[in-house]
């Protein structure tokens, strides 16, 4: 019987079993997203005159917690974790897109909420979408670019 790596327990690199490389997986993209908004928040405070160096970590890290919320809640239900994405540089950039497009609204619902105690300004808006499209696109699909790369290699080295 052929063996279907969609069912199989194991995974191609060789003794470490599929459960635990999907887990490392996600959590290789969780830490890259969340890397993404901190650096989107960094760069916004450095623009606005704002302090933004290690001692300041707080402050960023608050100025990017509704970008991260906002992601987290809603990017999961959209697939932006889903399984091949991760060796799919095409599915991995359509997938993000749609993902932070769906999720950018939270996000800026949770800002005006928290930080701003008003709706955010549009040109704001217009920023933050834009920024963030183009950060997290800068991260993913590189990210499944050398995925795609790896996964040829190991095929070819069976």
């Amino acid at each position: 019987m052929k063996n279907d790596s969609r069912t199989s327990t194991s995974s191609p690199v060789a003794g470490t079993p599929a459960s635990s490389r999907s887990g490392a997986r996600i959590i290789n993209l969780v830490i890259g997203d969340i890397l993404v908004f901190l650096i989107f928040a960094t760069i916004g405070r450095r623009s606005h005159g704002e302090a933004a160096g290690l001692n300041t970590v707080f402050q960023i890290v608050l100025t990017a917690l509704p970008f991260i919320a906002g992601w987290f809640i809603v990017s999961p239900f959209i697939g932006a974790y889903r399984r091949g994405l991760e060796i799919n540089p095409a599915s991995m950039a359509k997938r993000t897109f749609f993902a932070w497009l769906a999720s950018w609204p939270v996000a800026m619902i949770l800002r005006g909420i928290f930080v701003d105690h008003a709706i955010p300004p549009w040109t704001f808006w217009l920023v933050a979408f834009l920024a963030n499209t183009i950060l997290l696109l800068l991260w993913r699909v590189p990210r499944a670019f050398l995925g795609q790369v790896r996964e040829r290699t190991q095929q070819n080295n069976a």
